[in-house]
């Protein structure tokens, strides 16, 4: 009985010892992470399930809407286009991905067309915070036919970018708020049809 004694309390000791060395190692990390924004870890945390969920990390970083049956391509086009115009955010390009296939192919492709909306002066206050920013840049949104004939729509989700480091200064952060509430409305009014 008392070997089995001492061997819980050599036991409870190493695990003692494992905790330390653990909390000390973690510490610097566990610093730097209280600095992030409060909304940090609700988007990693998403992330992380998503990613899990799906397998598959762009899946996992971006935002999705199904296009509702009876809706075309040209409708949902026009209707971001009116969205985007009613919210004085500029579509600085479309890319019909689709006809470049079909060039270089010459075969049919299913529909794939990606738009690019953008701000320029809160673009160009993102860049002055971190020119890393600039990768997001332009706000993309796609338009695509997936394998089964359904229209769906995406966007790269914001969240991180918004939320997932140091808090950004607050009026870039509302700034940033506001691009993301009319990317969403965007997205949802465009696979609805809701002019």
């Amino acid at each position: 009985m008392k070997i089995l004694w001492n061997l819980f309390a050599l036991l409870g000791v190493a695990t003692l010892a494992v905790v330390i060395y653990c909390a000390v190692a973690m510490y610097p990390a566990w610093q730097q992470w209280q600095q992030f924004d409060p909304e940090a870890g609700q988007v990693y945390r998403e992330l992380g399930e998503k990613l899990l969920e799906t397998g598959n990390a762009a899946e996992a970083t971006v935002w999705k809407a199904k296009v509702e049956e009876g809706l075309t391509a040209k409708d949902v086009e026009e209707t971001m286009r009116f969205v985007a115009n009613e919210h004085n955010i500029k579509n600085v390009g479309e890319l019909p991905l689709y006809k470049q296939v079909e060039a270089m192919s010459g075969k049919p492709y299913r529909f794939a067309k990606i738009f690019m909306f953008c701000n320029a002066l809160t673009a160009a206050r993102m860049m002055d915070y971190s020119d890393a920013f600039s990768a997001y840049l332009p706000c993309r949104v796609s338009l695509i036919e997936d394998k089964t004939g359904q229209l769906w729509i995406y966007s790269l989700n914001m969240d991180m970018m918004i939320y997932g480091g140091k808090p950004l200064p607050a009026d870039l952060k509302e700034e940033a708020l506001q691009v993301k509430t009319i990317i969403l409305d965007i997205m949802k009014r465009g696979a609805t049809g809701e002019f």
